[in-house]
């Protein structure tokens, strides 16, 4: 009888369902295609991706607009678009949602690696912005991926440009974070420097660095004082381990 009881018990009990995923971020400025969709600047309907537009989530490694994911129209490039019009450089600004620790921002140009942003495993500010310089003129479309440094996804967006040479398009809320570790347009090796773009390394959390050593860090220059390890140079201050040497 008892064992009769318990097995109706054991029927009757509600199913625990683990919590769905949080919501994570996306492009708004140029507007990436799953924002046009979510703001009904296109002309057709999106499906579900207009409702979660931070939700495009995938393993690494695509080179997918959807990443795989679930929100495949995305990656229908037969879809009419809408296209901004931009100079040769662009500030890319992101919405999060959820701040995610995160190892690289990598920006592709029509399948190519023109730009790699690093977070050196730290979470980005909620409105996080990189720079893009020296884009090629014509029609092209950036897939942007951001990489979760501790999990094996990434996030996905896909925006369209037509750019039409000099100029600076974007402005930036906030700071970009992290050093540009990339600059390659097209595989070619070797990174373009300028104003604004660090050379040093970007800082990680989980090195060590000696007296002297030089990183990149929220688009500073920072100098070792001593030894030390984990040590984030954001806040280190005017008496801690790293002298800030001014912007990159």
């Amino acid at each position: 009888m008892i064992a009769a009881v318990l097995g109706v018990a054991a029927i009757a009990a509600p199913v625990v369902l683990a919590p769905a995923a949080s919501a994570h971020g996306w492009i708004t400025s140029p507007p990436s295609r799953q924002d046009n969709c979510a703001t009904g600047a296109t002309s057709f309907d999106c499906g579900g991706v207009k409702y979660e537009p931070q939700s495009v989530e995938a393993p690494k490694g695509s080179m997918q607009c959807s990443g795989g994911s679930g929100f495949s129209i995305l990656d229908d490039n037969s879809k009419p678009w809408p296209r901004k019009s931009v100079g040769s450089t662009v500030t890319f600004q992101w919405k999060l949602t959820a701040a995610h620790n995160t190892s690289t921002w990598e920006y592709f140009v029509d399948g190519k690696l023109h730009q790699t942003f690093s977070q050196g495993g730290a979470q980005p500010p909620s409105n996080i912005s990189h720079t893009l310089t020296n884009l090629p003129s014509g029609n092209h479309t950036i897939l942007a991926r951001w990489n979760v440094s501790n999990t094996v996804n990434a996030f996905y967006n896909c925006v369209d440009l037509t750019v039409n040479g000099g100029g600076t398009t974007g402005g930036t809320t906030g700071g970009t974070t992290g050093g540009t570790t990339g600059g390659t347009t097209g595989g070619t090796t070797g990174g373009t420097t300028g104003t604004g773009v660090c050379t040093a390394p970007a800082w990680a959390a989980g090195s060590v660095y000696t007296g002297g050593a030089r990183v990149s860090y929220n688009n500073k220059t920072y100098e070792a004082k001593w030894w030390n390890t984990g040590e984030n140079p954001g806040t280190s201050g005017q008496w801690g381990v790293w002298k800030d040497l001014g912007a990159c």
